[in-house]
């Protein structure tokens, strides 16, 4: 399973789930998407924890990251088209999307472990499922 589709099966609430993937898998479904991340994304509240207004920092999100298991470069599904589909060190790519008021997944382990940061103040989520 390839990053963008797991963050979806796995992150997004259910009642989006089929929606998004059909979008992905089609030529013109992705532009769409990646619209649709300028705006508010529903998570699965089961796997997202909003990252508390005290760990906002770079490095305080990169730690809480590391402490999960991410690994040292990670996958970016964002609406900025300079970091879409990029793989990146895990801290370059914080750098740019923290604070960056860009709709934007990190894939840190796929279906596994990620971050999203929303266009909205304090829209920072931790997104992990134990295996």
């Amino acid at each position: 399973m390839n990053h963008e589709e797991s963050i979806f099966r796995t992150f997004l609430h259910p009642d989006l789930r089929d929606r998004w993937l059909k979008l992905l898998a089609s030529p013109k479904g992705r532009p769409k998407l990646l619209g649709m991340l300028a705006h508010r994304v529903t998570l699965d509240a089961r796997f997202a924890t909003r990252v508390p207004p005290s760990k906002r920092s770079v490095q305080d999100i990169e730690a809480l990251l590391k402490e999960k298991g991410a690994p040292s470069t990670c996958y970016l599904m964002s609406e900025s088209p300079r970091l879409d589909q990029k793989e990146l060190p895990l801290s370059d790519a914080l750098r740019e999307v923290v604070g960056g008021g860009m709709g934007t997944f990190i894939s840190c382990v796929p279906g596994r472990l990620g971050y999203f940061e929303g266009e909205e103040s304090g829209e920072r989520y931790i997104l992990f499922a134990a295996a």
